[in-house]
């Protein structure tokens, strides 16, 4: 067992499915407009197809590719998705197949919509006791578990994966601050049983949403010894651009330091936080030294917080 070591963040990736379902599309078969969604929720168009397993080694190559490593190189696959391929086996280890990981551990977790900073704490945990690099992936396909005829649902999910690769390093590492919560009582909120399709209690998730975003936030920089003022960029979860101002507007974050990509992928669960991540990073927006605040809140109901200095 290895003790003193932290993490850094190499590269990212990601990737979503070709078809792109607009609003325009919905109202054809919705009683909705394009108008009526974008003001509710600010998402235009989602991508919507694939499996949660083929997008999620498609992210996890490219990741793989922008640090320059090939999969002999990596000791542990974390995939966290709310929607795996099968009840068994994990879809972790489909992907291992699919990258040609070999000798490696891989596990899903599933923490909904929260689930890629629950795992990037599990990876941070594998990397203090001897893991070396793990290559951390968020991956949902809400779309095989929707109603499409429930506008309430149907107009917000999307598909995509999203993946870092994560590598130990002697010393604290760039992992500032994280914080892991969850209410079981309030899991009738957001819900999908075996076999049945998502549901959402829109107006309760909102209240709840913003409040626990905000103090998980402020919990996460405050650990950090840190202020939002230090924030070079805001990556939360892309559930609705109603509940992202709100939070901003509470923790006095602007929106220039704000990464927003609901508008083009909707609402994709786990994949949510690493999209707009890869985004931001992609476009130059975030940096190395950088420090990035994330917070994410889904079903369970789970919340997490975390600040990360990118960079190696």
């Amino acid at each position: 067992m290895t003790t003193g070591r932290g993490i850094v963040v190499r590269s990212c990736g990601m990737a979503v499915p070709d078809k792109i379902l607009t609003n325009d599309d919905l109202a054809a078969t919705l009683d909705t407009s394009d108008t009526w969604i974008a003001e509710r929720t600010g998402i235009r168009e989602r991508h919507i197809g694939g499996t949660t397993s083929s997008l999620a080694a498609q992210a996890g190559r490219q990741a793989l590719e922008r640090a320059g490593l090939g999969p002999e190189d990596i000791d542990a696959l974390v995939l966290a998705t709310t929607t795996p391929d099968a009840l068994v086996p994990a879809t972790a280890s489909t992907v291992q197949q699919l990258l040609g990981l070999r000798n490696v551990g891989a596990l899903n977790i599933n923490a909904a919509c929260s689930g890629f900073i629950f795992g990037l704490v599990v990876s941070a945990g594998l990397a203090a006791t001897g893991t070396d690099r793990i290559l951390l992936v968020g991956a949902d396909t809400l779309s095989r578990i929707t109603d499409w005829d429930d506008r309430t649902i149907a107009v917000l999910v999307g598909d995509g994966a999203g993946a870092v690769v994560i590598e130990a390093v002697e010393g604290p590492g760039n992992l500032l601050s994280h914080n892991l919560q969850a209410d079981g009582s309030l899991r009738h909120l957001l819900s999908c049983d075996l076999g049945g399709y998502l549901y959402m209690n829109g107006k309760e998730i909102f209240r709840s949403a913003v409040r626990v975003v905000v103090e998980s936030a402020e919990h996460a920089l405050r650990d950090a010894g840190l202020g939002v003022d230090d924030i070079a960029m805001f990556v939360p979860h892309q559930a609705n651009l109603r509940i992202i101002q709100a939070a901003c507007q509470r923790l006095g974050i602007p929106e220039d330091k704000t990464a927003v990509v609901i508008d083009r992928y909707g609402n994709t669960s786990s994949a949510s936080i690493p999209l707009a991540l890869d985004d931001v990073v992609s476009t130059g927006r975030v940096r190395d030294g950088d420090l990035v605040l994330f917070s994410g809140f889904g079903g369970g109901m789970s919340w997490a917080s975390a600040v990360l200095r990118w960079g190696a």
